[in-house]
C-alpha cells in the first residue's frame, strides 16, 4: 500500500503516540504535518530527520491545541489535510470535587474540542479532494472508566461520540473517520514513571509492569507506538473503506473484561 500523494496532519506529534503515527504514514509514502504547542529546534529536526530517513515531505507547525483560532490555523497553514490524526492531550488525576476546574477546562479543549475545530477546516480539503480519513486517538478510557479521571474520561468519550458524527455525515464519501482505543502503550513518558515505581512499590521491573501499570491490561505487554502506527496505516488503505464510525481497540483485551 502506498499513500504517496496524501498529506497527513498528526496532532500532538512531537513524541509518543503522534511521532509514532507520524514516522508509520511517512513509511507509506504520505507527506506528514507534524504538531505541538512548542516550536523548538527539536521539533523541527524530528521533521527533518523524517523526510531524510523516508523520502517524503515533512515538516513542523506549532499550534496550541487548546485554542479553537490556532487548531483552525494548523490545517489552513498546512495546506491541505488528507488524513487527519486528531492525538493531541493531556492529563490530571483528582476526585471529582478537588478537580481544579481550569484543569478541565483545558482537558476538554485539548483531548475533545481541538478534533472539532481540525475536523471542520479538513472535511471540505477531504470533500474536494476527493478522499479522506479522520483517525481521532481515543483510548480504552473512550469505552469504559476509571476513577479520578473525570475529564480525561468525559473527553474520551466525547471523541468517540465525534467519531461516529463524522462518519455519518461522510458516510456517501469516500471519507472515513474512526477511533483508535489505545491501553497503556509504551511511549517515553511512561517509560520515565517506571523507575519512581519501582521505587514506590518496592518492586521489580517485571512486577511493576505486570502487577502495577497493567493490571487492567490482561496480555500484561505494553501496546507501542508502531503498532499504533500500523493500525492507522491500515485505516488509510483500500481494505478499511468501509470502516468507518466505530472503534479499534489495542489494549491488550482491557475492554473485555
Amino acid at each position: 500500500m502506498s499513500l504517496s500523494g496524501k498529506t497527513a496532519v498528526i496532532t500532538g506529534s512531537n513524541s509518543g503516540i503522534g511521532l509514532g503515527m507520524a514516522w508509520a504514514l511517512a513509511r507509506a509514502g504520505a507527506d506528514v504535518v507534524l504538531n505541538s504547542f512548542t516550536d523548538d529546534k527539536a521539533d523541527h529536526a524530528l521533521a527533518t530527520e523524517i523526510a531524510l530517513e523516508t523520502g517524503v515531505a515533512a515538516r513542523y507547525i506549532q499550534a496550541d491545541m487548546s485554542k479553537g483560532d490556532q487548531c483552525r490555523a494548523l490545517i489552513e497553514e498546512a495546506g491541505s489535510c488528507d488524513i487527519l490524526v486528531n492525538n493531541a492531550g493531556i492529563q490530571h488525576v483528582a476526585p471529582i470535587p478537588e478537580f481544579p476546574s481550569e484543569k478541565w477546562d483545558a482537558i476538554i479543549a485539548i483531548n475533545l474540542t481541538s478534533a472539532f475545530h481540525t475536523t471542520a477546516v479538513a472535511l471540505p480539503m477531504m470533500r474536494k479532494a476527493g478522499w479522506g480519513r479522520v483517525i481521532n486517538i481515543s483510548s480504552a478510557h473512550g469505552l469504559t472508566a476509571s476513577p479520578f479521571k473525570a475529564a480525561y474520561i468525559a473527553a474520551k468519550h466525547g471523541i468517540v461520540g465525534l467519531t461516529k458524527t463524522t462518519a455519518l455525515e461522510t458516510a456517501q464519501e469516500p471519507i472515513t473517520a474512526n477511533a483508535i482505543c489505545p491501553g497503556y502503550v509504551l511511549t517515553p513518558i511512561v517509560e520515565k514513571q517506571i523507575p519512581d515505581t519501582m521505587k514506590e512499590y518496592d518492586m521489580s521491573r517485571e512486577d511493576v509492569i505486570e502487577k502495577v501499570m497493567l493490571t487492567r491490561q490482561p496480555s500484561k505487554e505494553f501496546a507501542t507506538v508502531e503498532q499504533l502506527g500500523g493500525t492507522a496505516t491500515f485505516l488509510c488503505s483500500d481494505a478499511a473503506a468501509q470502516i468507518t464510525g466505530t472503534t479499534i481497540s489495542v489494549d491488550g483485551g482491557w475492554t473485555a473484561l
